[in-house]
């Protein structure tokens, strides 16, 4: 059985979980090579399975990266599939999750073409809807509403549709809850601390550096990510039979989890941060896909 790890060149030697991922697939009796997503030499019907890992460059070249996935999953398994990754991959299907009941954290979408009109009452946050590690996002005061403007501005004049957030002031203390989902099962919980610096700081690099912590997740936001992943099963073809997903929650104002993103392309699975065995686990996830 052969696997495709699928990276991308810029990501090489950055994915955290490669290191535990590996070895694990050679235990579980696949022969596993990570491969860039756009090298046109591979050969990708050589393989049972691929599997979007460390793409974190496909923002740059979206409708490229959405033409490949349909090419690879017509010579191949490829996980999580195409209809997915088209959904999932702009995150303007926060308001899909907020139409089917999902508590999710407050956002306007901005096109191009409409009025820049921000809050005023608050801390903010300006991202592209389509976006990967933090990238092109701020966090700003009220004071600096002329900076948000300009951000959500610079976006829209390049053609880029805006999300429009209320900070959650609460993540400063809390930092954020990712949940893992692996096989279609809940895994763990992981910490990551605060992303976003007041002041308007912008990344431009491939991904934020995130500081990691295991963490044990309650109840309430176990029901938060079901219900997320329940609109997905509903929402796209594909979305019943993930092989991996990541649902993202914060504190809100009351301390209720609130959902912040819903990641079912390319997402860390924290396996570093992971009880022992998680490796395994989601080795034997993949060698399942790629016999189904």
């Amino acid at each position: 059985m052969r696997i495709a790890i699928v990276s991308s060149a810029r990501a090489r030697g950055t994915d955290d979980d490669e290191p535990l991922l590996l070895p694990a697939l050679a235990r579980a009796g696949a022969a596993a090579d990570v491969v860039d997503w756009d090298d046109a030499t591979v050969d990708w019907a050589a393989y049972d399975l691929a599997v979007l890992r460390s793409t974190w460059d496909y923002t740059f070249h979206h409708q490229k990266f959405l033409a490949w996935t349909e090419q690879v999953a017509a010579v191949t398994r490829l996980r999580n599939g195409p209809p997915v990754v088209r959904w999932n991959s702009d995150k303007t299907y926060l308001t899909d999750l907020a139409a089917a009941g999902v508590p999710i954290v407050p956002t306007t979408v901005l096109r191009p073409g409409d009025p820049i009109e921000l809050p005023t009452d608050g801390e903010l946050v300006v991202k592209p809807t389509i976006s990967a590690g933090s990238r092109d996002t701020a966090r700003y005061r009220p004071t600096e509403l002329d900076q948000a403007t300009d951000h959500a501005r610079r976006l829209l004049d390049d053609g880029r549709a805006v999300l429009v957030q209320p900070y959650q002031a609460a993540v400063d203390d809390a930092g954020e809850t990712a949940l893992l989902f692996l096989g279609g099962t809940f895994s763990h919980a992981a910490r990551k601390g605060p992303l976003l610096s007041a002041g308007g700081a912008i990344t431009d690099k491939l991904f934020a550096l995130e500081q990691m912590s295991p963490r044990t997740a309650t109840a309430a936001q176990l029901d938060v990510a079901a219900r997320a992943l329940a609109c997905a099963a509903d929402a796209v073809p594909g979305g019943d039979e993930l092989l991996y997903a990541r649902v993202d929650v914060v504190p809100g104002p009351g301390g209720e989890p609130l959902l912040l993103e819903l990641e079912l392309v390319e997402p860390s699975v924290f396996l570093p941060q992971a009880p022992d065995g998680t490796a395994d686990r989601f080795a034997a996830a993949m060698v399942t896909a790629a016999r189904t």
